[in-house]
């Protein structure tokens, strides 16, 4: 099943969307597509099951294609477009301008679900999809044969305890009439609890039959059940005596509100079982009527599980249609219960004659009894005599009928309320001798007393009155008789007096007198009691008007016969509709007898104008079809046509001279069916008379078209125009009926005429709309009508579309011109390509074509022009396009050379190509559709590509020679060509895979096509190729990237042609160079070009290059180049858009420096600037700062102009080049202060000073940039500036790219950030990779594996020797930060053990391997990181590392006397710490074992290469003694009370370390590898104080 499939593609489609919903969070929407693919699947399991029958089938069907559609617009998926039985539209069966309409439609429908979803009267909790029904109610989903309704209902189950028979009546009621609008369902219940019929048990279903859309629309709508017991007067009662049974008692009402169902807004199933409690009467005054109308608005009841169990389900059509559609709910066992009133159509056959009488109300006194009577109202029908008419009452639908009816009995109750609705059957030929009689008794419990009862009272009614027309609808007041019971039931007795009170009768008071109406019969009225009925007559028969009576009945006075014709025009409107056909019969009856004469034949026309006026009105639209009906089944009036015809050209003359009609306007109005009985009567005179008079009826035709036309030329106003325009709504209403009687060539010219004779810009609207019904209509498709016609409509539009005068009824007009002859096409090719077609069959086909000829000649450029006119967001314009691409649809190859060769000269030929190929890359590059339009979007590029093509030829053959050639043209096609191609729509890549899979089946790869062409195209030029570069580079570079394996080996060798092009001409191919550089870096950057573009853009090129010697070198030159830069662009767009951007920037610095080794400035400016922009966006003020630098370098001071593109702020108004570096190094100078970088910013201070002090002498600029570069020396000494930490990165494995795999980076850390959130910050891009324990390089096993494994340890900078510090004493502020910036080495250093193991001393065999790093540039950089360009490992012995320990212990403390010197208010804790840890035995240990380790004979004879850093190790630990002392005086200087004790414990300490200190008795004068100079002799000094003070330490202090 196509469905089935349909189902199962959306839900495959829906599901990945589904599951990115899922993964995005998108949680409630995720919900809403889980419940819609629930709801499908479900569906489609009921498809599959093949047990529905065919309406729940057709059904079911629409529901689907709703919920697919909606799906598919929330979802932003393509919008599916289908035909009037839900199936998916073909495409290629299918005309543009069809596909068009139903493209508009379908969006239309799914945007009103959507805002009907979204709408706050809507529940939340109710969904369109959830209300399968509310979208049945539709249009789309009512059949259109009929405007009737039922509703069916099935009794599944009552349950109440009764006790006796009952009566179920069961009817559709009005709460805000407060009245039954349909009959009652009647159910005879047994004691026993089941249907009294044991064959209705599981059987009870009844269908309410008749009901309008204005009844389902009622504001409230309920299903109400009267229980009546049938039995004694009280069950209380016991069986003790004899009791009165048979007795209709009140038991209790069920009511429920049905409105959801039958408004659609609830679910309406057949299986599905609603419970409806029952009310029990409690009190004898509750009648059930009272009880129904409180139960209404009343409030839930203590039912105890009583009640019914029904199911409801809405059905559309009449009974018939219902009985065809649902033969499993509706056959012949069904009861069928009426509306109380006409349906909204009466058809014809469908005779009627009901009578519904309704027992309203009385009121009656108690008479001579003590307590109010027990009435009991029987009645009964009874002609003159008084005979009761058997069986014609009809308690309610699914009884039998009765001779009689009794009411239920209210027990005493003076006023009685019984709202009891019978029907009464008569038949109409004894209706006017018939009368309803009213009998009243009371009634007694006892049975005793019941038999001697008798009536007491008796009224009545006739059925007709005295003027012949039916009892009036409504409520009637009876008078109530009273007498003998024999002489109450006489009908000569009473017959003869009055029958309904009078309203202005005066009313007696209960109470008094009775009032003798006459003495003779011996009734009297009786005045105290009332009686009220009403009626409601159903009948189209019996008509209740009396003019319509008059005319029904002609013949009984045919005097009055002009008379009642002009009454009838004065009866109300629905009283005619009731008897259509009865009225029609006569009218036709008295034209038939007095055919000989035209006395009458004037209003016997105004008459029938009068009706069919009637069926044209809204209030009366669906009785349409019984007029079509009457006139096709009844209607046999023979001579008819020559009388109608006749009065129809007389009015139309009187018009045309300019004389006044009145009726012409509502005779136009009617045109359609005048014309529908006109020819029918000639149909029936045929056939009766063997075709006679057909040249006759020709003639008359003829003339009266004439008479028209010659209305058409008057020019007068006033009702003229407005005949006019109704002649030009109205007529082609009737060219169903004529193209069958007229000769085809002869009507064409009548209508062509009728069209052209209307004075020029005189009711162009209506003309136009006329000639689009015409276009519609049967004549059109005659061939030499459609000829004649287009004549006439093709000038017209063209002049109006033109002008842009009535844009809506020219569109429309062309539109339906287009499809029918897209349809006449069709039709034509289909007979001639069945077997045995002959010449007549082809030449069909050839007319077809001319005509589309003469469509396209005079009207293809009129639109295309149009088009190109009209705003984007003119709403016309789509429809424009679309009325574009039918025509170029319908045009072969013979169109288009002979539309070519038509142009009278080459000139206007090309300005018709230039024009298409602008247009046509507007519409593609701004498609006129919205994107979800797809099928439009594809045809629209099938008929774009198949016009490219054959214009294509036209240029090859016209416009390539060298005395022909158009360089703009050319150019022009090119671009067209490659914008088709490279077109969002055509990239089935970007689709899923089922999406491209349809494409490729119906439409195939448009791409391929396109692309063979151009290349095709462009070896096609010769000679010509070399204007095209550098110009189409561009172009062709895009065409080439789209990822189409095959297009992409088609169209590569064009880059050569074009290499070779230029090269043959300048020996070099620079142009074509610069601008693949240029164009390839957008494209890539842009998301175009992959891997296997590279790949295939290196070996067709150099496949083509060493095919040519000249170009092999300079070729393969160009192609690594190219390579190169993809390689790298590659690498950059696959991690731009990460949210880490490290990455990003590594290949952003890859890129431009690529631009810059090739002389690309601008390129590499341009990513400076990329490049800026992330540092700055992570606060990299550092790096931002030297990215802005290199532009600035590249800039003199001087007053040339920029040449290259400045991006951001810098770039407006900076017009020379002293500007722009002016304001780059103001910018450089803030992100240096930013980044605390001061020193750097200095220099560049230092430079724009030097510039405005001797260059520009702006001494104010000057002054303010002194006082900036004072502030940054200020901050460099006062400022907290912590040094950064360096972090070894290696990246190993196959997993990573190119530019990280195996490779190792030096990171510069942020401030304060501590290794392990550095490594957390290095992980985060990589979650799969691997972090390596170990220091030591990995092996091959890593470094080869598919995985990512990561390697992150801290390095240390290697310390550059600085040349102006060397034996100054500097701050460390100054010294710290050239410790830790501007540094290119790097070290890590790894300790080992090596050699014996001597547990006591650890230094002896302490070895270091000292691993180097070398960057690729200083740090920082332009990067926080950059890679190692070479790595080298040295081993530190033992006495080098205790070498260097120790020099960076004395620097240590230097450092820290030299801090307390300058600042006697810093802090003492760090000095106290240093301190301790070196001269307290408990913690220092490090003089005795270097002693111990190096400073033995035995060490010396071992190792005497080591003699000279033995002698250095001992002046460092010689030379550290003055520092302590130095640095234990600060500290007794400084030290406070508290903590005097551990100062003391100091002393001690480094007077023991300074005894334990040996050195040579002889040994004087300055250490040999002095590192500091002036400061040696002061801490000397120092030192020989300290040895004098030491003892007397406390003292002096004190």
């Amino acid at each position: 099943m196509p469905m089935v499939q349909e189902i199962t593609t959306t839900l495959r489609e829906w599901a990945t969307i589904w599951k990115q919903l899922y993964v995005a969070g998108h949680m409630e929407r995720y919900g809403r597509v889980k419940h819609m693919m629930c709801e499908l699947m479900e569906r489609r399991s009921q498809l599959l099951s093949g047990t529905l029958p065919k309406d729940e089938l057709l059904q079911l069907k629409k529901e689907v294609t709703s919920k697919i559609d909606y799906g598919n617009k929330i979802l932003a998926l393509d919008l599916v477009v289908r035909d009037e039985d839900e199936n998916i539209l073909d495409p290629d069966r299918t005309s543009v301008i069809s596909l068009f309409q139903a493209h508009k439609k379908a969006a239309q429908t799914v945007t009103q679900r959507i805002q009907e979803e979204m709408s706050p009267q809507q529940s939340p909790q109710q969904s369109p999809q959830q209300n399968p029904q509310q979208s049945a109610l539709g249009s789309s989903a009512r059949p259109a044969a009929s405007p009737c309704h039922s509703l069916y209902l099935c009794v599944r189950n009552f349950v109440c305890s009764i006790g006796e028979e009952a009566q179920l009546l069961l009817a559709l009621y009005d709460p805000a009439q407060q009245r039954l609008i349909s009959e009652n369902y009647v159910i005879r219940w047994a004691s026993t609890g089941v249907p009294q019929d044991i064959e209705l048990l599981n059987n009870l279903r009844v269908i309410f039959t008749d009901l309008g859309s204005k009844d389902l629309q009622r504001e409230r709508l309920f299903l109400v059940c009267q229980i009546i017991r049938v039995g004694r007067m009280d069950l209380r009662e016991s069986h003790s005596r004899k009791l009165s049974t048979g007795l209709r008692r009140p038991f209790g009402i069920s009511v429920m509100d049905i409105t959801d169902i039958t408004k659609g807004k609830c679910e309406s199933d057949e299986d599905k079982q609603h419970f409806i409690p029952v009310h029990l009467a409690t009190a004898d005054n509750d009648f059930l009527h009272n009880m129904i109308r409180k139960a209404v608005e009343g409030k839930d009841i203590n039912h105890k599980g009583q009640g019914f169990w029904v199911s409801l389900k809405v059905l559309w059509g009449d009974l018939s249609h219902v009985r065809k559609q649902h033969p499993h709910l509706v056959d012949r066992s069904t009861v069928v219960a009426r509306k109380l009133g006409y349906p909204e159509v009466i058809m014809p056959g469908d005779v009627r004659n009901d009578i519904y009488l309704t027992l309203v109300q009385g009121e009656f006194d108690k008479g001579s009894k003590k307590t109010q009577k027990n009435v009991e109202v029987t009645v009964c029908v009874c002609d003159e005599e008084g005979h009761v008419l058997q069986n014609v009452i009809y308690p309610g639908a699914g009884v039998g009928p009765a001779s009689e009816y009794r009411s239920v009995i209210y027990y005493q109750q003076r006023h009685q309320r019984w709202m009891e609705t019978v029907k009464i059957a008569v038949p109409i030929e004894d209706v006017h001798k018939t009368h309803l009689r009213f009998t009243f008794r009371h009634r007694s419990s006892s049975d005793s007393k019941d038999k001697s009862e008798r009536i007491f009272s008796m009224a009545f009614v006739k059925l007709v009155r005295a003027d012949g027309t039916t009892l009036h609808d409504g409520e009637h007041d009876l008078v109530l008789y009273k007498g003998d019971s024999r002489k109450l039931e006489d009908a000569s007795t009473y017959l003869a007096l009055s029958s309904v009170r009078s309203p202005s009768e005066p009313r007696l008071l209960s109470g008094s007198s009775f009032r003798v109406s006459g003495g003779t019969n011996g009734l009297t009225v009786s005045a105290r009691d009332s009686f009220q009925i009403s009626t409601v007559i159903c009948s189209t028969k019996l008509t209740q008007n009396v003019n319509l009576l008059g005319l029904l009945k002609w013949r009984s006075k045919p005097s009055l016969l002009s008379e009642n014709l002009q009454k009838l025009m004065t009866v109300d409107g629905g009283e005619v509709i009731k008897f259509l056909q009865d009225t029609l019969d006569a009218l036709f009856s008295i034209m038939m007898e007095h055919s000989d004469t035209d006395v009458y034949d004037m209003l016997i026309f105004d008459a029938l104008v009068f009706i069919v006026g009637l069926v044209a009105d809204r209030k009366f639209q669906h009785f349409n079809t019984v007029l079509e009906a009457y006139i096709r089944q009844h209607f046999s009036a023979t001579l008819a046509y020559k009388k109608l015809l006749s009065v129809l050209t007389q009015y139309v003359e009187q018009a045309s001279r300019g004389e006044p009609c009145d009726l012409l306007l509502r005779t136009f109005k009617a045109l359609e069916y005048v014309f529908k009985f006109i020819v029918r009567s000639r149909h029936l005179f045929a056939r009766l008379y063997e075709g006679k008079e057909a040249a006759e009826f020709q003639h008359s035709l003829q003339r009266f078209f004439l008479c028209l036309n010659q209305l058409m030329e008057s020019p007068q106003e006033g009702p003229t125009l407005l005949s006019q325009g109704a002649a030009l709504k109205y007529l082609p209403s009737i060219l169903e009926d004529v193209c069958g009687i007229l000769d085809s060539s002869v009507l064409g010219v009548l209508l062509r005429d009728f069209i052209r004779n209307l004075p020029p810009q005189r009711l162009l609207r209506q003309k136009l709309q006329s000639l689009s019904d015409i276009v519609h209509s049967k004549a059109f498709q005659s061939h030499e009508c459609r000829e004649l016609l287009l004549q006439a409509a093709v000038p017209l539009l063209r002049d109006l579309v033109e002008k842009g005068e009535e844009e809506d009824a020219c569109i429309e007009l062309l539109s339906s011109i287009l499809e029918v002859l897209y349809q006449a096409q069709k039709r034509a090719e289909d007979l001639e390509a069945q077997p045995g077609a002959g010449e007549a069959q082809h030449e069909e086909l050839v007319q077809v074509k001319q005509h589309v000829r003469l469509v396209l000649e005079r009207l293809l450029h009129t639109v295309t022009r149009r088009v190109i006119v009209l705003d984007r967001e003119n709403t016309l314009r789509s429809h424009y396009v679309a009325c574009m691409a039918a025509i170029l649809s319908q045009m072969d190859m013979d169109h288009y050379s002979s539309y070519i060769k038509a142009f009278p000269s080459r000139a206007e030929l090309m300005d018709f190509l230039m024009e298409t190929f602008i247009l046509f890359k507007d519409l593609i590059g701004k498609t006129v559709y919205p994107s979800d339009w797809m099928v439009m979007n594809m045809v629209q590029n099938r008929e774009f590509l198949r016009t490219i093509n054959q214009f294509a030829t036209t240029l090859t053959e016209m416009f390539l020679s060298d005395d022909s050639f158009e360089l703009q043209l050319w150019n022009n096609y090119f671009h067209l060509a490659v914008a088709f191609l490279t077109q969002d729509s055509l990239q089935l890549e970007n689709f899923s895979q089922a999406k491209r899979s349809s494409i490729l089946a119906k439409y195939g790869d448009m791409r391929a096509t396109i692309g063979a062409s151009i290349r095709d195209m462009w070896y096609n030029l010769g000679p010509h190729k070399i204007e095209f570069i550098p110009g189409m580079v561009g172009p062709i570079l895009e065409m080439t990237l789209v990822p189409e394996p095959e297009l992409r080996k088609a169209t590569i060798p064009i880059f050569f042609d074009m290499m070779l092009c230029e090269y043959q001409l300048t020996r070099s191919f620079a142009q074509f160079e610069d601008e693949i550089l240029r164009h390839l870096d957008t494209e890539v950057e842009g998301g175009r070009g992959d891997e296997q573009y590279k790949q295939l853009f290196e070996s067709i090129l150099l496949s083509c290059c060493q095919g040519h010697r000249e170009l092999a070198k300079p070729g393969q030159s160009f192609v690594a180049l190219v390579t190169g830069l993809l390689e790298r662009l590659l690498d950059y767009r696959a991690v731009r858009n990460d949210e880490n951007k490290t990455y990003s920037m590594i290949c952003t610095v890859n890129l431009l420096n690529f631009y810059k080794e090739i002389g690309r400035q601008a390129m590499y400016i341009r990513y400076l600037y990329k490049l800026r922009d992330l540092h700055i966006s992570y606060e990299n003020y550092t790096e931002g700062a030297y990215t802005l630098l290199l532009h600035a370098r590249l800039l003199k001071w001087s007053d040339e102009a920029t040449t290259a593109p400045v991006q951001g702020a810098h770039g407006p108004g900076l017009r020379t080049q002293r500007q722009l570096k002016e304001a780059l190094y103001n910018q450089i100078i803030r992100y240096f202060d930013q980044g605390k970088m001061w020193e750097e910013a200095i220099h560049i201070c230092k430079e724009l000073a030097e510039q405005y002090e001797s260059e520009v002498f702006d001494y104010e600029l000057l002054s303010d940039i002194l006082q900036r570069e004072a502030g940054f020396y200020e901050k460099i000494l006062k400022v907290l500036r912590p040094s950064p930490d360096y972090f070894a990165v290696g990246y190993y494995g196959q997993g990573f790219p190119p530019f990280l795999r195996n490779k190792v980076f030096i990171y510069r850390g942020k401030e304060y950030e501590r290794r392990e959130d550095f490594e957390l910050r290095l992980l985060s891009p990589f979650p799969s990779a691997e972090r390596l324990k170990s220091t030591c390089p990995p092996g091959q096993d890593i470094t080869s594996s598919p995985g990512q494994y990561i390697q992150c340890f801290t390095v240390q900078p290697a310390e550059e020797a600085k040349g102006r510090f060397k034996d100054r004493s500097i701050p460390e502020q100054i010294t710290n930060f050239y410790r830790a910036n501007h540094v290119q080495r790097f070290n890590y250093s790894r300790p080992f053990k090596k050699g014996p193991k001597d547990p006591d001393n650890e230094f002896a065999n302490m070895w270091i391997e000292r691993t180097t790093f070398l960057t690729a540039y200083p740090l920082p950089g332009i990067l926080r990181w950059f890679a190692v360009t070479s790595t080298t490992t040295t081993i530190i012995s033992p006495l080098e590392n205790a070498i260097e320990t120790m020099m960076k212990t004395n620097e240590k403390i230097m450092s820290e006397i030299n801090r307390h010197q300058q600042d006697p208010g810093l802090p003492i804790n760090p000095l106290s710490m240093l301190l301790s840890g070196i001269v307290d035995p408990a913690v220092m240990g490090g003089f005795a074992k270097y002693e111990t380790a190096f400073f033995q004979e035995s060490y010396l004879q071992e190792h005497p290469e080591d003699e000279e850093n033995i002698e250095k190790l001992k002046d460092l630990i010689a030379w550290q003694v003055p520092l302590l002392a130095e640095g234990i005086r600060l500290h007794g200087q400084k030290v406070t009370e508290d903590l005097w004790p551990f100062h003391e414990r100091m002393e001690q300490c480094f007077v023991q370390l300074r005894a334990k200190v040996c050195f040579e008795d002889q040994r004087t004068g300055r250490p040999r590898s002095m590192a500091w100079g002036p400061d040696w002799d002061r801490l000397s000094h120092c030192e020989d104080r300290q040895n004098g003070a030491l003892p007397d330490s406390k003292t002096h202090r004190e």
